[in-house]
């Protein structure tokens, strides 16, 4: 079992930044590829960003490419999603996500599937 809970979001207006943490617990966090998903009313979840169990590749989603950054720290067993220069189409519910193995492809890690573990979600709006 992992336990993974998210925290950071909130209200920023457009331009600004936000920085989402994911916590996780249980399985060997340094085990997991990890993924960071989104989904806003009345649409389906969709991929931002992905990052394998070293932190040495990390792949995102072509509307997030260059404003937002995904890392880890093992030590801590958290993973981060940094977003700058925030959109309003940038508001959604955020999830984390635990991958099934140590690695993710850029063809991989935009499948649900691919995750076996999700946290709870955290809300970021961005008002315009």
């Amino acid at each position: 079992q992992v336990q993974l809970v998210e925290s950071g979001g909130g209200l920023v207006q457009a331009g600004g930044s936000l920085r989402l943490s994911c916590a996780a617990s249980g399985r060997t966090f340094r085990s997991s590829s990890m993924g960071w998903f989104r989904q806003a009313p009345g649409k389906e979840r969709e991929f931002v960003a992905a990052i394998t169990w070293s932190g040495s590749s990390t792949y995102y989603a072509d509307s997030v490419k260059g404003r937002f950054t995904i890392s880890r720290d093992n030590a801590k067993n958290t993973v981060y999603l940094q977003m700058n220069s925030l959109k309003p189409e940038d508001t959604a519910v955020y999830y984390c996500a635990a991958g099934r193995g140590l690695f993710v492809s850029p063809q991989t890690a935009p499948n649900l599937d691919e995750y076996d573990y999700w946290g709870q979600g955290t809300q970021v709006t961005v008002s315009s």
